[in-house]
Formats: C-alpha cells, sequence, structure tokens
C-alpha cells in the first residue's frame, strides 16, 4: 500500500457537499464561524486591493503583521515572541505541513490523540510520517497525558490542540506544562495547535510557550479572528528552526496571500473578538441545553464551537447515522469516524457555527425524528 492509499477523505467536507443538495439543510457539520471579523479587516483588504498590492512578500510573511502577532501574545499571555520566530501560512494546514517536514523523516512516529483533527494523521501519511493514535477519552476529559504518552516508544514528535477538536475541552494548565517538560526532557518535538483559543468559555487557554520555549505553536485567522476564506495562519519555532521552515515556504507557498496579511493588520479588535466570543458562548449554552435531551453528552466543551455527543440511544456506526440525518430530515453533523478511532463509532459531532434561530430548527427535526 502506498501512503497515498492511506489518506482518507475528509468527511465533513464530503457531508458539505452532499448538504448542498438540499435547500433547508440545517448545518452543525462544518467548524466554519459565520459571524463578521473586524471592519478594519475589511478596510485594509479593500485598500490593498485598490492599491494593487498583488506582489509576493516574503516567505516568511509581511514583517508587519509579524510584529502584530507578537504583540498578540504579549497582550493575551504576557510572553514575548520576536517576529523573528514567526512564520506566515497558508492557513493552520499549511503550518501543520511545514512543521511535520522539517520535524521529521520518513518513517518517524508523531503522537496524536484519538480523537483528534483528522488532517493530522493524514499529513502524516502524506509525508510517509507514522501517525500513532493514542487514545484519549472521557476517562482523561480527552487529554493526552504523559502516563499515556510514556508507554509508546521510539515518539519524534507529539501534536495536541487546545481547546480541542472535536470535543471541546480545553487542556489543564498542569497537563499541558507536564506534556510540554516531558517532551522538552525527552528530545520530543511538541506541536501545540491552539487555533482555538480566544474562543474559551470556562477556565483560562495557556498557550504551550509559558511552559516551554522549545514548543512549535500554530495559529491562524479562521477561527477566533473569522477569517476562514483567507487562507492565512502562523507558526512560531525555536529560532534554529525558521530558515528550515523558510526554505520550505519557499518551495512550496512562494509566500502567503498577500492580501490576507494585510486585511489581517486589523484582525486584533478586541472590543469585536469578544463581542464575538459572547455570541458563541450564547450559542454553546443554547445548544447543550437542547442537545442533552437527546443524546448523552460527556462534558459541557469549555471552548471552540463543538460539542461531541454518544449516540449508542440510536445507532452504532456514527457514518450511517449522520448519513440518514442528513436524508431523512436535511441536518448535517459529522460522523465520529472522521476523527479516529477510539469509540468514534459512538459519537457525531455538532458545530454552533450559525445563529441560534437555524439551530432551533434542527433541534426541532431531531426531537421529532429521534424522541
Amino acid at each position: 500500500m502506498g501512503r497515498l492509499d492511506k489518506v482518507k477523505p475528509f468527511i465533513v467536507m464530503d457531508i458539505v457537499r452532499e448538504a448542498a443538495k438540499f435547500e433547508d439543510t440545517i448545518h452543525f457539520e462544518i467548524g466554519e464561524p459565520d459571524l463578521q471579523p473586524s471592519a478594519a479587516v475589511w478596510e485594509m483588504a479593500e485598500k490593498a486591493v485598490k492599491d494593487r498590492l498583488n506582489h509576493y512578500t516574503e516567505s516568511l510573511g509581511l514583517i508587519q503583521l509579524r510584529e502584530k502577532i507578537s504583540e498578540f501574545y504579549l497582550h493575551k499571555y504576557g510572553i514575548e515572541v520576536s517576529p523573528s520566530r514567526i512564520a506566515l501560512t497558508v492557513g493552520t494546514s499549511g503550518a501543520f505541513l511545514v512543521a511535520y517536514s522539517i520535524l521529521l523523516d520518513d518513517g518517524d512516529k508523531i503522537a496524536l490523540p484519538d480523537p483528534s483533527y483528522p488532517c493530522y494523521k493524514n499529513f502524516a501519511h502524506i509525508l510517509d510520517i507514522n501517525p500513532v493514535l493514542i487514545p484519549a477519552g472521557k476517562e482523561t476529559d480527552y487529554q493526552l497525558t504523559v502516563d499515556a504518552l510514556s508507554e509508546y516508544k521510539n515518539i519524534k514528535a507529539v501534536h495536541i490542540s487546545s481547546p480541542a477538536n472535536p470535543i471541546g475541552n480545553l487542556y489543564s494548565e498542569k497537563n499541558l506544562k507536564e506534556l510540554a517538560e516531558y517532551c522538552e526532557q525527552n528530545g520530543i518535538y511538541f506541536i501545540s495547535d491552539e487555533i482555538y483559543h480566544g474562543l474559551v468559555y470556562e477556565g483560562k487557554e495557556h498557550t504551550a510557550l509559558e511552559f516551554s520555549d522549545r514548543a512549535i505553536v500554530i495559529n491562524g485567522f479562521s477561527k477566533y479572528f473569522c477569517m476562514p476564506g483567507f487562507r492565512l495562519g502562523w507558526i512560531i519555532l525555536p529560532e534554529e528552526l525558521i530558515r528550515k521552515a523558510e526554505i520550505v515556504m519557499q518551495n512550496i507557498f512562494i509566500s502567503p496571500p498577500t492580501i490576507s496579511q494585510y486585511a489581517a493588520l486589523g484582525a486584533f479588535d478586541y472590543q469585536h473578538l469578544e463581542e464575538n466570543r459572547k455570541i458563541f458562548l450564547e450559542r454553546r449554552n443554547f445548544l447543550y441545553s437542547q442537545l442533552k435531551e437527546i443524546f448523552e453528552i460527556d462534558a459541557l466543551p469549555q471552548g471552540a464551537f463543538y460539542i461531541w455527543a454518544n449516540i449508542e440511544k440510536y445507532s452504532s456506526n456514527s457514518f450511517k447515522f449522520a448519513r440518514e440525518l442528513l436524508e431523512k430530515i436535511h441536518v448535517a453533523v459529522t460522523p465520529g469516524i472522521d476523527f479516529g478511532n477510539y469509540k468514534t463509532d459512538k459519537y457525531i459531532r455538532f458545530a454552533y457555527t450559525r445563529d441560534i434561530n437555524h439551530m432551533k430548527e434542527g433541534i426541532e427535526r431531531l426531537k421529532e425524528y429521534l424522541l
């Protein structure tokens, strides 16, 4: 079997395509925020178009934007990150590809929580890297732990996300610190996907950089900043890895999208971002209160915009169940098997990325069909 034969479809995107066939589909399937970014984003984008800024930037991205991101880390976490350690990427997907390609060789092992974001393991397969899926269920609040990780040998890198997709759980400060320190002590690269930072409703999110200056941190503008179509992310690396990353980006991307970079200069409107966070919190509270009447919910999600629902009362096959809901009542959800192997056939994921009125209709259809 060739390495590309191991790459699985990103099922949620297939569902998006199928859901478009019905005019009345209720969308719970995709993690794409429907809220708008700061008005300054559009103003900066329009100015870039008016000024005909259609040139390549340097491969690491606009220095002005890297400086803005550096200021963001000081503002949000109270830590100093030099702009020279920040590289702008084509979405966080581009950052994953860069990270894996500079850190890992053919056959190296990367540890991933199971369940976790499906593109992690697929990028590993594309690069002929060996993804090691470590069960992380409700018994550990869906967190990968040092105890679990230490049972696996020859791990070269670990990749987690917090708040996590598909659960919405937030890694505890203690566990994140233990993981970062364990990896640093054992010569393991620690990759922290922090794309949902800012969308936290209980507790406080911590960047891995608080606990290890060697951590590789990935973030972007798609979720918290509500700029998914701009396809712009960033990666923070130790200084000695930046040149390696730059060489990869020179060859694969040339540079990140220029107009998107200029637009993102307007993204750091903290009052606007807080208003959006409160809207997602209201949606979370509504959807959780309704879904727990239909499904078993392991935990109230602390962040992101997902709810992980147990379907065992109705089905033992999350893929067939998701297809059934779409075909019978035009409600689109994501089957758990998109996210791994560990008990994922028993779950589906709901995203609260549409307004409450839209979600109310979906809840009514679910209750009428299932209860």
